[in-house]
């Protein structure tokens, strides 16, 4: 038996649901960033980013950018993540991350697979400024006049009024001419 010393859950806040978010554009800040090492031994930069309108507000989403993996692939595409990150934030050229803290962007999440588990984790996709994802769109105001996630636009292809008529204007088969 373990002693609780008078605990009372009434005044401890219960643990946040942490399923991942649906998929869609969320309006988003970076709020910390840090230099790690991998299991392997390769420095990566993390950064957190923290959802600051709508429903999902104050959950947390990573980013993993391996600058200094020794495979050239990988740090191409870590470069450009960031070279999209930096051009959302309005900071083309940092020379440290903080630089890119404290500033609202409008991120693309999507919910993919993990490698290890096949347990469902958030990615972020997209990285744009508030002013470029206005232009297209990326949130909606709520009658209260707070975000709301928006999800992926669906396009559905135009239904044609009648069917069209075939135009006959050679009895012949192809094959035959």
């Amino acid at each position: 038996m373990a002693q609780l010393h008078n605990f009372n859950a009434h005044e401890v806040a219960p643990l946040p649901n942490f399923d991942p978010i649906p998929a869609g554009q969320y309006v988003a800040m970076i709020v910390a960033s840090e230099e790690k090492t991998s299991q392997n031994g390769h420095r990566f930069v993390t950064l957190e980013f923290e959802i600051l309108e709508g429903q999902y507000k104050g959950r947390k989403l990573w980013v993993n950018l391996n600058l200094y993996h020794p495979n050239p692939e990988t740090v191409k595409f870590a470069r450009a993540e960031l070279a999209s990150i930096c051009l959302a934030v309005g900071v083309p050229a940092p020379q440290d991350s903080t630089q890119l803290h404290n500033t609202p962007i409008v991120i693309g999440v999507k919910c993919v697979n993990r490698k290890d588990s096949g347990e469902l984790q958030n990615k972020i996709k997209s990285y744009a400024s508030r002013s470029a994802a206005s232009a297209g769109s990326a949130q909606a105001a709520t009658p209260q006049g707070t975000a709301q996630v928006v999800p992926p636009r669906q396009v559905t292809p135009p239904q044609a009024a009648t069917p069209l008529q075939p135009q006959v204007t050679n009895t012949t088969p192809p094959w035959q001419r």
